[in-house]
């Protein structure tokens, strides 16, 4: 039979997931998904145009849209767990898991809202709804499925970041702001955190004497725990003990309201980054990534063709 597309096999990798005695690997998964499939190994050798093969590639998918929508989670790397959530699904005996059925989550509705890229139009649909165009260019499918892919990767790398210690996040940004051009030298970042950091996790030197000084703090909090107002009140009272006017101020979940407004109004110069924009950071400077696949896409050479 022909390899299914990643959304008939959600249902099938759910069940492969469940199935196992604990975590599974990727390996594992896939070669269980391929029996229940009854898939034959030419099936399994059929590839993509990069040289991938088309099953593994679509079990990836499966998975990360299922991870997405907090059926699944990966707790290290090539290893895939099912959920409490994702067992509840199953005990409903669903005959297809899909996209559909994930929408009614609201962390895999946040995750496509994120990762939407498609061009859109005016429908002539009562309200003037919007739609995706049926046939967008082919450069812009490839933009859309990078940027869809990349998001994947940032909301991972969030839930990495929040199953790990304090410590991990508070040496990590530091890491992240000397790749985006902060400091620019060796030595000019230093983690503070620890006993008596006095709310302060780490300091960026941007010269060599030390006059100019960013502080940062870091705080691992849970997808539903948002910073207060209080929290950055806190931050700002650690810099002016520190003598410094400048602040970058990072979580892994979001800042209320409050403490947006407040950040604005206060002399310090204070920067606020959220679970969503660290995540994107990560990505584009990449900080706990690395590069899976490049795609050349061809144009005509003009001068090739002048007399």
């Amino acid at each position: 039979m022909a390899v299914p597309d990643y959304e008939t096999m959600m249902l099938p990798v759910l069940q492969a997931v469940s199935e196992a005695d604990g975590p599974v690997t990727s390996s594992a998964l896939r070669a269980a998904v391929a029996a229940s499939l009854a898939l034959s190994p030419a099936d399994r050798s059929e590839t993509i145009p990069s040289g991938a093969p088309v099953f593994d590639n679509r079990v990836h998918w499966a998975v990360t849209y299922m991870v997405q929508a907090g059926l699944l989670t990966r707790p290290k790397r090539g290893v895939v767990a099912i959920t409490q959530r994702g067992q509840e699904v199953l005990q409903s005996h669903p005959t297809r898991i899909d996209n559909a059925l994930l929408e009614g989550f609201p962390e895999f509705v946040e995750f496509k809202k994120r990762s939407d890229t498609r061009p859109r139009t005016k429908s002539n649909a009562p309200g003037g709804e919007q739609r995706a165009e049926p046939d967008a260019p082919p450069r812009e499918r490839l933009a859309a499925a990078v940027k869809e892919a990349n998001a994947a990767v940032a909301e991972e790398l969030l839930q990495r970041i929040r199953d790990r210690e304090p410590e991990f996040l508070e040496a990590l940004v530091l890491e992240l702001l000397t790749a985006m051009g902060y400091g620019g030298r060796d030595g000019a970042a230093e983690h503070l955190g620890g006993p008596g950091d006095e709310g302060l996790d780490g300091v960026i030197r941007q010269d060599a004497l030390g006059l100019d000084r960013v502080y940062v703090q870091a705080k691992r909090y849970a997808a539903d725990n948002p910073v207060s107002r209080s929290a950055i009140q806190g931050f700002v009272g650690a810099l002016h003990g520190a003598q410094a006017d400048r602040g970058i101020f990072i979580t892994t979940s979001r800042f209320t309201a409050e403490a947006e407004r407040y950040a604005e109004r206060v002399n310090a110069r204070v920067i606020l980054i959220d679970g969503e924009r660290l995540g994107d950071l990560m990505v584009t400077y990449n900080v706990g990534v690395q590069d899976d696949e490049t795609f050349v896409m061809k144009e005509i050479d003009e001068d090739y063709f002048e007399e």
